[in-house]
């Protein structure tokens, strides 16, 4: 009986002493972030862009930190400017863009006086000619597998952005593909997740990118799909193509990008 209650006594010290550890985390310091891919879908004028800016935030905060009272103005080769207006904060809308395959465009913005640009060309996408469905697909052979088909041009390069959205993703899954070994074929963009059942609605879309987009993209999924095993290397910062004019150390996360964009709906069959 003395054991127990000496034992009982110590566990009421034990538990009685319970510290409080402050962790003084080192707060990087905020990057701007710019979400500017203006996207033409077939079919549409492709007036209407949305371009995002926010910082990046805190480890302990939680909402999003946007940015307000920028200017920014996206220019094309011709000299002609389209103005982007704040309609909600840190979402910048123009209603008057004029998209033109293989031109280039300039976007320019201006924060907090400072000055931020980046070039891009808007390139091309082929149509996606038919949509393939394998319901024996994956590496378990359970999955249901789709094949996103379309035409290559031949004896150009070309480089391709893939988005599959489903229902049950919060965000759409990306899949890149270049004609290095399929010039002028057909090919296919691939998805498969043991998620899709019969009677779901898919939305495919294939991009045409610029060969700097994919390579930016190349990296950004071959990080996020590493392991992290212990061997494995830290992850390297990933810079965009938009930069600083006062300061080219600067580091800014995000890309400016133009596409093509051509989309379809597919419904999971039985």
């Amino acid at each position: 009986m003395k054991n127990i209650l000496t034992f009982l006594a110590l566990a009421l010290v034990l538990i009685s002493c319970e510290d409080v550890v402050e962790v003084n985390l080192v707060e990087a310091q905020p990057r701007l972030v710019v979400d500017a891919a203006l996207q033409w879908k077939k079919g549409t004028t492709g007036e209407e862009q949305t371009i995002r800016l926010s910082r990046t935030r805190g480890f302990f905060e939680q909402e999003p930190v946007t940015v307000s009272n920028a200017n920014i103005i996206v220019i094309d080769a011709n000299g002609i400017a389209f103005n982007f207006e704040e309609q909600n904060p840190g979402e910048y809308v123009t209603q008057n863009f004029a998209p033109e395959i293989d031109m280039d465009y300039t976007l320019s913005i201006e924060v907090d006086n400072q000055f931020y640009t980046a070039a891009e060309t808007l390139k091309p996408v082929v149509p996606i000619d038919s949509i393939q469905q394998n319901n024996e697909g994956g590496f378990g052979g359970e999955d249901i597998e789709l094949k996103a088909f379309y035409t290559d041009p031949a004896e150009i390069e070309n480089y391709y952005l893939f988005k599959f959205f489903v229902p049950f993703a919060a965000f759409p899954e990306f899949e890149i593909y270049d004609d290095e070994f399929n010039d002028g074929n057909s090919i296919f963009g691939l998805y498969s997740d043991e998620g899709l059942e019969p009677g779901m609605e898919i939305a495919i879309e294939n991009h045409g990118v610029s060969e700097a987009y994919y390579n930016f993209l190349n990296i950004l999924l071959a990080q996020a799909g590493s392991a992290g095993g212990p061997f494995e290397t830290e992850p390297a910062t990933v810079r965009g193509n938009i930069s600083n004019s006062a300061d080219e150390d600067e580091l800014i996360f995000g890309y400016f990008s133009l596409s093509e964009v051509d989309e379809v709906l597919y419904t999971i069959e039985e």
